[in-house]
């Protein structure tokens, strides 16, 4: 595998270096923007396998520059936060980012999720032999990734695709929230609720008929979700 290329975007050069020197010190290469404008041009100019990204940033926050990435790349995107921005986070999830974390942070912390979210963002091999798996009308290739509702093709992320995977491999009961973040996200994850409650709404905007009447991929409440064919 090709040692993984990260931008890392913010105003603050103490922090920007900060993360360059550890992700160089885990033979990662990085590269560094100030703001928003900086990162894009950066972005568009090399093959970024990561970005991470302050919120707020002068002439161009971390959101809008999220919301220009996600116009033609599908690249992770890992936010920086201060405590008590709940709604940059809601909305910075909304736009597309992967996964973000909260200043301040410790070393371990920010490399557990570079690793978690890079992992997300490939695809993973199967597991076991099963190659198609079909509950209802949503039939699933495990080999070639592939998801179709009553036969029309599906455009999924990996991320939603082994989502979507772990429930309907577990179609009919109820999976708590802490089972499904370790098993789709990584043993990283538990309390991440609001990942779910982003993803299972994609995830009902290309499966259900009424995403705000599900069929299929049902809440249960106080618990988690439940893959009903």
């Amino acid at each position: 595998m090709n040692t993984p290329l990260v931008l890392v975007v913010d105003d603050e050069k103490p922090l920007r270096d900060f993360v360059r020197r550890n992700l160089e010190a885990r033979n990662y290469k990085a590269l560094t923007a100030a703001n928003g404008l900086e990162a894009l041009a950066l972005f568009n100019a090399n093959d970024i396998d990561l970005v991470i990204m302050d919120v707020m940033m002068p002439q161009m926050d971390g959101l809008e520059t999220t919301r220009r990435i996600r116009e033609n790349s599908a690249a992770p995107i890992i936010i920086l936060t201060a405590l008590g921005e709940e709604a940059d986070k809601v909305r910075a999830f909304d736009l597309g980012v992967d996964d973000y974390l909260t200043k301040p942070f410790g070393v371990g912390e920010l490399m557990g999720r570079i690793k978690a979210v890079l992992r997300r963002a490939r695809w993973q091999e199967p597991s076991t032999n099963e190659e198609r798996l079909t509950r209802g009308e949503v039939s699933i290739d495990v080999s070639s990734h592939n998801v179709t509702l009553k036969g029309r093709h599906v455009d999924v992320t990996p991320t939603e695709f082994n989502l979507l995977l772990y429930l309907a491999r577990h179609a009919g009961k109820a999976l708590t929230h802490r089972a499904i973040l370790q098993n789709v996200w990584g043993n990283e994850y538990g309390s991440e609720a609001e990942y779910l409650r982003v993803y299972i709404g994609r995830l009902r905007q290309k499966l259900e008929e009424d995403p705000l009447s599900p069929k299929r991929i049902l809440t249960e409440h106080g618990v988690g979700y439940r893959f009903q064919e």
